[in-house]
């Protein structure tokens, strides 16, 4: 250790930039290199350092005094000028390391330190080696985004290699004057797909670098100070000590630009994850932040689709099978007329979007959504249970033709392996189904019991309709005594249970929603309570097709004889 305090920076024996670089290698076990003229290297975690190339920089002694001089002195030995500023190792060659100085050199090893060559492109002036981007794709292209604003040069300067950097093309194309450049990565998976953080925002290439677009989405005009790809994402450094998460990489691998028509793009596979997101839903006002927090990716399966400019009339589906074929849950843009949202009651099925151009949805992962009964409020979920990992197919469904593709939805890594993914999933649906069973016939017996009631208030006061009026208020009994067993309808707020129960289907509701969970394990408890309440189902049930099939048919042949008319009601 050397104390540098007061000293000249020509006095020094190794000249540390203010960000010295330090990596990891690749290739080689616990060894690291660090970065100041010169490249160190330790092979030993730190114990001991050496020399493994000579002064990597333009070593100008004019600019090698005191930091800070002539005006403000602050020699406190950090802040040089004449040293490495990146340093990257191939990682497709074992030996081959990269380094680019912050006075404007780039030099390359391709023997593991034992030759350099200065490989800096011919004519370029002293500058910043700011980012040095091996492409993921070819070992001898490389990229780096270089920058002059301590010269008061502010243009965009970013340079491409295919040899090794025998031959260098400046690709800046597209990005304005005043964006200088601090970054460019190469995406990992599509050749030429490029990105650059320049000093006022971010810059997209779909064809290696022959022209940039602005890609500034809902980014902050802030300096994009550095950029990686991981795990299928693009995560921007700002200037602003933030960072911000692309997480829709999968779909820009699969855009073509000029593509017009109906396009149904593969979405990125998505884990069983619960919580929530902002995300979850398209919202054209939100622009990706909470003042608060930071924002989660979306917690289901994000598909995005393109769409010609259609008629109002028009309308598309979305369809989500599984590996078997069935059908899990499927999707509309026309919208549920026949829904009516109330207090304690099932939200309604989301709208696919159908605007000419890109368009996003997020499927939640789940089953459809239970019906709840109108009017009665039920302190619970409706939704139906997560499917299960596996592979899925998405069919969408447009006037212009159907297109489709799959996607996986993956077990959350952080849970247990040994599940029953399959018995969850058939226990869920049995329950969802038999609940789905009884909310349809208690409305459908509440809507003929509506009917009979509002038929008596208009059969005339006439004795040969004495038999009729009196049969009818006995039927009307009969269906009031089995609604007042399956649901509360004198509910209207949580708080409302203690004083009016909850009956039967709220019951098996609440049963479903705490045997449903993210790690689909069905203990006893659960299995005991749906064979308790599945028995008195059965005799609920049991009555409610005595009246829909035998009484209330009857009831309406009464009717007709009378000259009357007949009761009916869907049963959905």
């Amino acid at each position: 250790p050397i104390q540098y305090l007061g000293m000249e920076a020509r006095e020094m024996k190794y000249l540390f930039n203010w960000n010295a670089p330090i990596i990891w290698s690749q290739h080689e076990p616990n060894t690291y290199y660090h970065a100041a003229q010169y490249l160190l290297r330790t092979r030993d975690l730190g114990q001991s350092w050496e020399e493994v190339s000579p002064d990597l920089t333009r070593n100008q002694d004019d600019k090698q005094g005191k930091g800070g001089g002539p005006y403000t002195n602050e020699a406190v030995g950090a802040e040089n000028y004449g040293t490495i500023s990146y340093v990257v190792e191939s990682p497709h060659e074992a030996g081959v390391i990269w380094t680019g100085s912050d006075d404007g050199y780039v030099y390359l090893t391709r023997d593991g330190c034992k030759s350099w060559t200065n490989v800096t492109p011919k004519g370029l002036p002293e500058c910043l080696i700011n980012a040095i981007e091996i492409s993921p794709h070819d070992a001898a292209t490389a990229y780096i985004a270089t920058t002059r604003y301590k010269f008061n040069d502010k243009r965009p300067a970013i340079y491409k290699t295919t040899n090794y950097g025998k031959s260098w093309t400046n690709i800046s194309k597209g990005i304005p004057g005043g964006a200088f450049t601090r970054v460019v990565r190469e995406d990992n998976v599509r050749k030429d797909l490029l990105f650059a953080g320049t000093e006022t925002g971010l810059y997209i290439s779909w064809n290696g670098g022959q022209q940039w677009h602005p890609f500034q989405l809902n980014l902050p005009v802030t300096p994009i100070l550095d950029l990686i790809i991981r795990h299928d994402d693009v995560i921007a450094a700002t200037s602003g000590r933030a960072f911000w998460v692309l997480d829709d990489l999968g779909l820009l691998r699969q855009h073509q630009p000029g593509l017009e028509g109906v396009k149904l793009y593969q979405p990125e596979d998505a884990f069983l994850v619960n919580g929530y997101s902002e995300l979850d839903r398209t919202d054209e006002n939100f622009k990706g932040t909470h003042p608060l927090r930071g924002v989660n990716p979306a917690t289901g399966v994000v598909i995005y689709y393109q769409l010609p400019e259609l008629a109002d009339s028009v309308h598309i589906q979305l369809e989500v099978r599984d590996a078997a074929g069935q059908l899990v849950h499927a999707y509309s843009s026309e919208k549920d007329e026949d829904f009516h949202s109330y207090d304690g009651g099932p939200l309604p099925e989301p709208v696919l979007a159908k605007k000419a151009g890109l368009n996003r949805f997020v499927w939640n992962m789940r089953y459809p959504t239970m019906p709840g009964i109108p009017g009665v409020y039920i302190e619970g979920s409706y939704r139906g249970h997560k499917a299960g990992p596996g592979t899925y197919t998405l069919l969408l469904k447009t006037p212009e033709g159907e297109q489709s593709t799959t996607f996986r939805i993956k077990a959350n890594p952080l849970y247990p392996e040994d599940v029953d993914y399959a018995g969850y999933h058939q226990m869920m649906s049995e329950m969802e189904a038999k609940l789905t069973d009884m909310h349809r016939t208690v409305n459908a017996l509440y809507a003929k019991k509506q009917q009979m009631e509002e038929m008596l208030k208009q059969l005339p006061q006439e004795t040969r309709f004495e038999a009729v009026r009196q049969a009818g208020k006995a039927l009307i009994r009969q269906i009031t005594a089995w609604d007042e067993e399956m649901v509360q309808r004198k509910s209207k707020a949580y708080d409302d249970v203690e004083n009016f129960p909850n009956k039967f289907t709220a019951n098996y509701l609440f049963l479903i929603n705490h045997t449903e969970s993210d790690i689909p394990r069905v203990n006893q408890p659960s299995r005991q309570r749906r064979a308790e309440l599945d028995a008195q189902w059965e005799k609920l049930r049991a009555r409610a097709r005595e009246l829909l099939d035998e009484r209330i048919p009857a009831y309406n042949e009464q009717l007709w004889k009378a000259g009357v008319g007949a009761v009916w009601a869907d049963e959905k």
